[in-house]
């Protein structure tokens, strides 16, 4: 490819700070949308099914998002990374082969591990509800391809049809809660069967994506084809730079394996005190109970998912044209914006939060300790500065080291939930979650000063050259 190929692609193809700040605030209204539509589909699940039914509900859902997040997840990012990188270096077409390989291979794991174990799934942890062991699996299976869009969307920085995307998805799972709320159905099973449809529904945006992405091409194959009559000597070597970027399968897998750690280690912080409440408590509501605490941080994590789906793609631009300034820029407004919202967020529940929970939200007698939820308000926030310090690692190329962090603090919150160090299990999980979210901030902040340094150290050694 020439340089004036390049520049041109390049410019059609990446919008600019400008752009990249109104598509988060479009993304972010989308999913700000979506987060509060999950949680109200929880919310009236357990208002119209009752305690132990809603549990289960509460344990499909948790058992699912750790899986998708799991395997899906990772190609999302990787998608995003590697058409954002080649995007910012002018060209404009990325193969596809790869990423569906190493999605393809997730996804016949999962299945083939899932069918292995029907019969445990289904007697224990459904309790013989076999109509949630085939929502389990089959909604696993269309996430697939739900995850695989959003990457693409991402990658492409189409932030609006990505926030479409997940906004038709919580809209069509909450209506389902909302048909047995008005009487139209009832019944377990038919609250649970909104978590499959929702990935399936999704899906209607990827048309109105092909199309706009087929627009793009047709502009830049004729800025290509203007370049190819004027193109000189020595093209051929730029045009095999380009070729040698390709993503190969092994790096592709290195990649997605790290990341597939970072995201079992977020969901460990986030589900991890269900599980061991439930197996461990005599309780059979009180697993319920720590699932509606964390949903405190479920939900603003999932809105702090549109910073993150646009803040990847954006600094892995920079990373790629030496925007050091701008990156660390870009870090340091994100994290104040953070700490603002969690302090907010902290003060509110010390006032209201147990009113809010008990009386509002989820209609369950249960006495919330103030100081408690405010704990997860605070662990909250440093799980959102932790996903920051995160994205700037995967664009810097760090995925393997910031996934041994996010290992750690994970092993770390599990012993502190399996070591009876504080006997009210709630609260076990209140304090654990936001010591291990304050450890994982603190070791990936290290992370990025290593990034730093290193990146300001190849910034001179070109300027000497």
């Amino acid at each position: 490819m020439s340089a004036s190929r390049a520049d041109a692609a390049a410019a059609s193809e990446r919008p600019g700070a400008a752009s990249y700040g109104r598509g988060a605030r479009i993304l972010s209204i989308g999913i700000a949308s979506t987060g509060a539509l999950t949680f109200a589909y929880f919310s009236i699940a357990s208002h119209v099914l009752g305690a132990v039914s809603a549990k289960r509900i509460d344990l499909l859902w948790s058992i699912m998002f750790v899986t998708i997040s799991v395997i899906y997840r990772p190609i999302e990012q990787l998608l995003s990374r590697t058409i954002a990188d080649r995007r910012a270096r002018g060209h404009a077409d990325q193969s596809l082969r790869v990423p569906m390989a190493i999605q393809g291979g997730f996804a016949a794991l999962f299945a083939a591990v899932a069918l292995a174990l029907r019969h445990t799934l289904t007697s224990g942890v459904f309790n013989h509800h076999e109509a949630l062991y085939w929502v389990l699996l089959a909604g696993t299976l269309a996430y697939a391809a739900s995850y695989f869009a959003r990457g693409w969307l991402a990658g492409h920085e189409y932030f609006a049809l990505f926030g479409g995307l997940v906004l038709m998805e919580s809209v069509s799972r909450l209506c389902f809660a909302l048909a047995v709320a008005v009487s139209l159905a009832s019944g377990q099973t038919f609250v649970a069967l909104g978590i499959v449809a929702a990935p399936c529904v999704s899906l209607i945006v990827v048309p109105a994506a092909f199309a706009r992405r087929g627009r793009e091409r047709r502009g830049v194959a004729e800025i290509e084809e203007l370049d190819a009559a004027l193109a000189g000597p020595g093209t051929e070597g730029i045009e095999e730079a380009v070729a040698a970027r390709e993503l190969t399968l092994r790096h592709g897998s290195r990649f997605a394996f790290a990341v597939s750690g970072v995201m079992l280690s977020e969901q460990t912080l986030l589900n991890a005190a269900v599980l061991t409440v439930d197996a461990t408590s005599a309780s059979r509501a009180l697993a319920g109970i720590v699932f509606n605490v964390l949903m405190i941080a479920r939900a603003p994590l999932q809105l702090f998912q549109a910073i993150q789906t646009s803040l990847l793609p954006h600094l892995t631009g920079l990373e790629a044209t030496d925007g050091h300034d701008a990156f660390a820029r870009a870090i340091r407004i994100t994290i104040l914006a953070i700490a603002a919202f969690a302090a907010t967020v902290a003060l509110v529940l010390l006032a209201v939060g147990p009113f809010v929970m008990k009386d509002v939200l989820f209609g369950q007698h249960y006495d919330y300790d103030r100081f408690g939820l405010a704990l997860i308000g605070l662990g909250m926030g440093t799980h959102l500065i932790a996903g920051a310090l995160n994205q700037a690692a995967l664009a810097r190329d760090q995925a393997r080291v910031a996934a041994g962090c996010w290992l750690v603090a994970a092993v770390a919150f599990l012993g502190w939930m399996v070591a009876p160090v504080i006997g009210d299990e709630l609260l076990r999980t209140e304090v654990g979650y936001a010591g291990a979210t304050t450890f994982l901030v603190l070791m990936l902040w290290g992370v990025y000063r290593r990034g730093a340094v290193a990146g300001l150290s190849r910034r001179a050694g070109l300027t000497r050259r």
